[in-house]
């Protein structure tokens, strides 16, 4: 069961790369990407790499495909039909093909979250078969050595992230004079 769930994540990585790169419509592009970095997110964590599936997650679907949907949507041109020009049975078809579309994604979306839940509650993952207190995640690890042994570099490159963000703040405010 778990090796039908890697493979069906690796095909659900390689169609959502394909599609962002053989579609034409960029907002359809941006959703594939989506899919795209879910199906690496789940790929990190079958390897085991569980710090850098959340920050696959975190920082590029949460970050920069939130922030590529909001440039591809605020830029985009919207498309205005004058109702003059369109006849009423061109209208209800549109109506009737929408209802469609919208109850073949229902069913679609139910389909996938009962076929995830079952996947979830008949997986054996070996994680949770250790006790809790000698479960070894590359988090933990990563944490207790960015906060004893590499403290001082976190800490430099932290505040130098905190003066480039002053920095950016204060040329921005200064192009965006009245």
């Amino acid at each position: 069961m778990l090796q039908i769930a890697f493979f069906a994540f690796i095909a659900l990585t390689l169609i959502g790369a394909l599609t962002v790169l053989l579609t034409r419509n960029v907002l359809y592009s941006a959703y594939a990407l989506l899919l795209t970095l879910l199906g690496v997110a789940a790929l990190f964590v079958f390897a085991g790499a569980d710090f850098l599936a959340v920050s696959q997650i975190i920082i590029y679907v949460g970050g920069v495909l939130v922030l590529v949907l909001f440039g591809v949507m605020l830029t985009s041109k919207p498309t205005t039909i004058s109702t003059s020009t369109v006849v009423a049975s061109e209208r209800s078809n549109a109506i009737l093909a929408g209802s469609r579309g919208v109850w073949l994604g229902v069913l679609l979306a139910a389909g996938l979250f009962f076929g995830l839940s079952r996947l979830l509650m008949n997986a054996h993952f070996a994680l949770f078969d250790q006790p809790i207190s000698k479960a070894p995640t590359t988090i933990d690890t990563i944490g207790k050595q960015l906060m004893t042994e590499y403290i001082v570099p976190f800490e430099v490159i932290s505040i130098l992230l905190l003066v480039a963000l002053v920095g950016a703040g204060y040329l921005a405010k200064k192009s965006i004079k009245p």
